[in-house]
């Protein structure tokens, strides 16, 4: 069965030959760029891929749905520029499409961050719906999208290896990102926030992470990311707390 690769990117130039290269197994690669200002688009067209401009708009689910519309086969696969298909995972994606009846699986992805293979803490038991079948359901959410359908979703055994953040000035920058977009997404959907969530959320999200998810055993990285995420957790709140007070102070 035909597949379809889809990578969502914006100044990936460092990332495309390697993503490109694990995506050789399906028949057409689109990237949906989101106005790069590096290579990314050149880099990508001469790697073979077809790319469409498109703004991102602070809105994943909106991007998903706009790249599955402009698939050709039955079963597309959803990519980050920094993640990379095992070739266990090849194989398995080209067996599993060849079902009808199931609408996509989650497949685990397994983070390598500074130096070592993060086997615990909050990556330790990540899955992610990537493989999906078209026309059977639809992505929603701005952040942390999901994949809606009626249709019954299993899992893939094999891995998907993520490579992110090569140091803390990137993985600070994305943060600060992403934790606007949620925020704001809590603001839309009338959400409000107090001191105790402010305080509590970061430590609980800390405690959880590194002790009961054993992120410890993970070394300096797992600690590092523990706090770091952490620290996503504490901007959120913060920051919806800030949408609701310009809010109340512009009536």
């Amino acid at each position: 069965m035909a597949v379809s690769a889809v990578i969502l990117t914006k100044n990936e130039e460092g990332n495309m030959k390697d993503c490109i290269a694990s995506l050789s197994f399906c028949s057409e690669i689109i990237v949906i760029d989101d106005n790069s200002s590096d290579n990314t688009v050149s880099l990508a067209k001469k790697l073979g891929a077809k790319v469409i401009t498109h703004s991102l708009i602070n809105d994943f689910s909106q991007q998903r749905n706009f790249a599955l519309a402009h698939t050709t086969h039955e079963w597309v696969l959803f990519i980050d520029a920094d993640e990379r298909v095992s070739r266990k995972l090849q194989k398995e994606i080209l067996e599993v499409t060849m079902q009808s009846k199931i609408s996509g699986y989650y497949i685990k992805r397994i983070d390598f961050m500074w130096g070592k293979f993060l086997k615990h803490g909050e990556t330790g038991d990540l899955y992610f719906l990537r493989l999906a079948k078209k026309n059977t359901g639809k992505w929603v959410g701005k952040v942390h999208e999901t994949w809606v359908s009626t249709q019954p979703i299993k899992e893939l055994s094999s891995v998907l290896f993520h490579y992110p953040h090569v140091d803390m000035q990137e993985f600070l920058r994305e943060i600060n990102f992403y934790s606007t977009l949620r925020s704001q997404e809590l603001f839309e959907q009338k959400e409000k926030t107090n001191i105790v969530q402010i305080w509590i959320y970061p430590y609980g999200k800390f405690f959880i992470n590194y002790i009961v998810k054993s992120g410890f055993l993970d070394g300096i990285p797992g600690l590092l990311f523990a706090v770091c995420m952490s620290f996503h957790s504490f901007l959120v709140r913060g920051k919806l707390w800030q949408l609701w007070e310009n809010a109340s102070n512009q009536k």
